[in-house]
């Protein structure tokens, strides 16, 4: 038996076999407790005809220089967080260039949303969830040692990671 209680009914949960997999639900009401994967935005931002990357300062990956990411929140399209998510982090309004890519992972709980994205205004400084913001050009991208350990989610971001800051290159300059 879970020990989590229903959303409906505050009734404990139980286990049960639904679809082919084991998931919680209400013996009483019949809730189902659905676990989905939950949005992260990611904004690989040029400014200054360079890579924005911030240093973690929070898990997953504390220490490890990675684009500005976060959550969606409900409310919000996962473009808005994007923008607001690098006005936080890095202090830096965006204008989004496209998607660069969607990253799953069948036992992670997030999927990340990673847009190419540049810099409009603001004033670049280290904000929420970064002890450190720096500029790098594409030939001297950080090189980052694999987390030694770590959860299933500190490998896979990652891998998210050195796969988003290799692929970006800025966009050329307009004429």
């Amino acid at each position: 038996m879970s020990t989590a209680f229903c959303q409906q009914c505050a009734t404990p949960l139980a286990t049960a076999m639904i679809g082919g997999k084991q998931r919680d639900r209400c013996p009483a009401c019949g809730f189902v407790l659905w676990r989905n994967p939950a949005p992260v935005g990611m904004a690989l931002i040029a400014h200054e005809g360079k890579l924005v990357l911030i240093r973690r300062s929070e898990a997953p990956l504390a220490g490890y220089w990675a684009p500005p990411a976060g959550y969606v929140e409900c409310g919000e399209s996962v473009p808005a967080a994007v923008c607001r998510e690098a006005l936080e982090e890095c202090g830096l309004e965006i204008e989004l260039d496209g998607l660069l890519g969607v990253y799953s992972q069948a036992d992670v709980e997030v999927l990340i949303l990673a847009y190419r994205a540049r810099s409009v205004g603001g004033c670049l400084c280290a904000g929420d969830d970064a002890s450190e913001v720096r500029l790098f050009a594409a030939d001297r991208l950080p090189m980052q040692a694999p987390p030694d350990g770590g959860t299933l989610t500190d490998q896979w971001f990652f891998g998210v990671i050195e796969d988003t800051i290799t692929r970006w290159r800025p966009a050329p300059a307009p004429v």
